[in-house]
């Protein structure tokens, strides 16, 4: 971007950042008091917050994408590709085919060309399919494999997708079971706290549970795990309860009702909530 006039200097925007020179050509190493609300210098700090904005929407998009494993045509990729916020997004995301099998990690798109991929040869490589699927990680039975390529690859995903913890349902569980406790029991001193680590770590809360949506082959199925309710006064301690799933009519999902998604997705959140207790009360309880 270039210089823009702000009185007798000139701003410009560079790394996220207002940076000033004088009359002469000269950087400054500050943006001088005076020009805190010169109207190009505050065009130019909306404009950076816009595109932190921008930036996480984009990632929050390519991650909605993934964790409903949401068929994206090639079309929309290359339309977006050539904005950098998207191409940071996606790029080095593991895309599969129509077949579901692993394509390769996505370098570039080009609306005549098609998908530019390193495939899991190590080769690079050019695909026009109509769609693909930027698949969650619990869905790939290769991923520790995947992992180990995308370490010598030197892949650095910004979406988190291949290193993102997965949960698998234990084999030994009952069918019919309706919850899991394998979180329960969470102490935190103040009701606030465990709410706040619930908006912190990006899910909402409802009800006195902590929900994250999920939408698996088609179907919406939320993860519930209860933290404990507001009444007006948050002081009091609570722990965080059994963590179960129910339909979008509220009805509560058997073990076996529970896609692969939506388990591993219940359990990450499940997990991270339980992960800010009070140890040293839980120590001093028992």
């Amino acid at each position: 971007m270039g210089w823009v006039s702000a009185g007798d200097y000139e701003v410009a925007l560079e790394a996220g950042k207002v940076v000033c020179r004088n009359g002469k050509g000269r950087r400054l190493k500050s943006v001088p008091a005076k020009l805190k609300e010169d109207p190009a210098v505050i065009g130019l700090r909306q404009l950076t917050e816009w595109l932190d904005r921008h930036e996480r929407r984009c990632l929050s998009d390519v991650e909605q994408w993934m964790v409903r494993s949401l068929p994206v045509p090639t079309a929309v990729l290359a339309r977006v590709w050539p904005d950098p916020a998207w191409q940071t997004a996606l790029r080095d995301v593991v895309v599969t085919g129509a077949d579901g099998g692993v394509a390769g990690f996505l370098r570039d798109v080009d609306p005549d060309r098609g998908l530019g991929l390193v495939d899991l040869d190590g080769d690079t490589v050019r695909i026009t399919p109509d769609i693909v699927h930027v698949p969650h990680p619990v869905l790939l039975e290769d991923l520790d494999e995947l992992r180990e390529f995308a370490v010598e690859l030197e892949v650095r995903q910004n979406v988190e997708q291949l290193f993102r913890e997965v949960w698998h349902r234990p084999a030994d569980l009952a069918p019919d079971a309706t919850s899991v406790d394998t979180y329960a029991g969470g102490v935190f001193k103040e009701l606030r706290f465990l709410h706040g680590r619930v908006t912190q770590l990006g899910y909402r809360s409802r009800g006195g549970y902590a929900v994250c949506p999920v939408v698996e082959d088609g179907a919406a199925v939320e993860a519930r795990i209860w933290i404990g309710e507001h009444d007006g006064y948050d002081a009091y301690d609570t722990e965080t309860g059994p963590l179960g799933w129910t339909d979008a009519s509220g009805r509560a999902l058997t073990a076996a009702e529970v896609g692969p998604v939506a388990w591993s997705e219940g359990m990450r959140m499940a997990a991270a909530l339980y992960a800010g207790r009070d140890v040293e009360d839980e120590e001093r309880a028992a």
